[in-house]
């Protein structure tokens, strides 16, 4: 696996670094071919708040996750468990999608699969109207959703205004 550890407002030492990749590198029993992954790794003081924020591209999807704890060898331990949770949750269902875009993961590999069907229970159709983004985030605001979906009023594409986990919003442009 090749790694690109990065720290911000953290200076990441070089026993930091193998504790990660040690942790890590933990997962390649699930992939075919672990060499060819890519992972990207920061890490993120804020306050007594140490966070890891973990990303895995493969060929054909990518995997993320995030942990957060004051000690930052807790959070590393966090973030392993939930990628292998994801990973090992997927695995059946990356098997019914198509066994071809599934070539990099170790489909034969024996794990306790956990078996939770996801089931869509409500279907919603929208009816978007033109607006600019400051009208979508009042309409957010005053729904108090998450996320807003419109059309934009002047390249009249259809957006995706959301609310970032640091309370922000983030805006979906699709193309």
């Amino acid at each position: 696996m090749k790694y690109d550890i990065r720290g911000k407002d953290i200076k990441i030492t070089k026993s930091i670094e193998e504790y990660i990749k040690t942790k890590i590198d933990k997962l390649d029993k699930y992939f075919n071919e672990p060499e060819g992954i890519t992972i990207n790794v920061l890490a993120k003081v804020k306050g007594k708040a140490q966070t890891i924020e973990i990303t895995i591209y493969t060929d054909n999807f990518t995997i993320r996750a995030e942990d957060c704890n004051e000690d930052l060898y807790a959070a590393v331990d966090g973030v392993e468990q939930k990628l292998e949770r994801q990973i090992v949750k997927c695995k059946q269902k990356l098997i019914k999608i198509n066994r071809e875009k599934v070539k990099e993961f170790m489909l034969s590999y024996d794990a306790e699969v956990i078996e939770e069907e996801n089931k869509i229970v409500k279907r919603k159709r929208i009816e978007t109207k033109p607006i600019d983004e400051e009208e979508a985030m009042l309409q957010m605001e005053m729904l108090g959703h998450d996320f807003f979906i419109y059309r934009d009023i002047e390249t009249k594409e259809i957006r995706v205004m959301y609310k970032r986990k640091d309370g922000q919003l983030g805006l979906i442009e699709i193309e």
